[in-house]
């Protein structure tokens, strides 16, 4: 008989290992305020099926979420407009940079998909239509506080401070989509909304939680209501396999085989579906922009555990 391997003892291993290993990756210094994180620090938290959290390293020290935040600005909008959210946002992947302008111009505006820059913006616009900055990042937040069941999750506004004094890329972005009509509101508005999102500060263990509806089928597991519904939840988690690590979203497919979405400061949300939620944080990078130990770490979490979606 086979006995599946001890979760906490597995994530205890891995957690020891990163911490060792001299190659770390660069930190994102393009955000000023990002430069200063500390390439030591690794932290890791799962959730299973059941519940049971495994967590290991500097799991609960909050971090700056970054392009994570676009799995829940991309349910929300799919919540408020349904599928004519895809009018304005593709769902390919981009094959290029996550801040890349000359596909934007190929394609006469229409970003790739919602997770590079400019498909998260069009949704952070999609988003705001009808309503003021103030309360969409308000709900932006207060969605992330209760699927984490977290009242304590914040903004980081030194981040965000940071972000719109150095976001001239971003501002390049939304212009250009503003002049084909895809970016409906104001652009100061819209990048307000999406420079404050980005900068929401979350811990390991906060994240995996706030994952969990994309691992039951669209439920949130505290309330047993449902988030999403199955449907759509099997979309989301699709658009993560093939578009959410950028340029290196095929490496992380070969290598993890889940879906998962990254983020400059380090971190990973990577969803097991059926059996396990997972976050992930080490702010090295590697070059396409994704943490280096983060990848790392979650291929050898899914070889142990047998969790890979093409596992037989």
């Amino acid at each position: 008989m086979t006995y599946a391997p001890d979760l906490q003892q597995v994530v205890t291993e891995i957690a020891e290992e990163m911490r060792k290993r001299p190659d770390r990756g660069d930190v994102a210094t393009y955000i000023p305020e990002l430069a200063r994180a500390d390439p030591s620090k690794f932290g890791l938290a799962v959730i299973d099926a059941q519940g049971r959290v495994a967590s290991g390293g500097d799991a609960d020290e909050p971090f700056s979420i970054q392009s994570i935040s676009k799995v829940f600005t991309l349910t929300l909008a799919l919540g408020r407009i349904g599928d004519r959210l895809w009018r304005r946002v593709g769902r390919e992947p981009s094959g290029s940079t996550f801040n890349s302008i000359v596909q934007l111009e190929y394609e006469k505006g229409i970003p790739r998909n919602p997770f590079i820059n400019a498909g998260a913006i069009a949704v952070t616009d999609a988003i705001l239509s009808g309503h003021k900055p103030r309360e969409v990042l308000g709900d932006i937040l207060r969605f992330l506080q209760f699927l984490a069941d977290d009242n304590s999750i914040t903004i980081d506004e030194a981040v965000a401070a940071s972000e719109q004094r150095t976001g001239f890329r971003n501002v390049a972005l939304a212009n250009y989509m503003k002049a084909f009509g895809v970016i409906e509101n104001p652009v100061d508005y819209t990048l307000g909304v999406y420079f404050h999102h980005c900068a929401i500060a979350m811990s390991c263990r906060q994240l995996a939680l706030a994952g969990r509806f994309l691992m039951h089928q669209g439920r949130n597991p505290s309330t047993g209501f449902a988030v999403v519904n199955p449907e759509r939840a099997r979309r989301i988690n699709a658009i993560m396999l093939t578009c959410g690590h950028y340029d290196g979203s095929g490496e992380f497919a070969y290598r993890v085989g889940l879906p998962g979405k990254s983020g400059v400061g380090g971190g990973i949300l990577a969803i097991a579906p059926g059996k396990a939620s997972i976050a992930v944080w080490s702010p090295g990078l590697d070059p396409s922009g994704n943490s280096h130990l983060g990848r790392i770490a979650l291929e050898k979490l899914t070889h142990r555990m047998g969790w890979s979606v093409f596992a037989g």
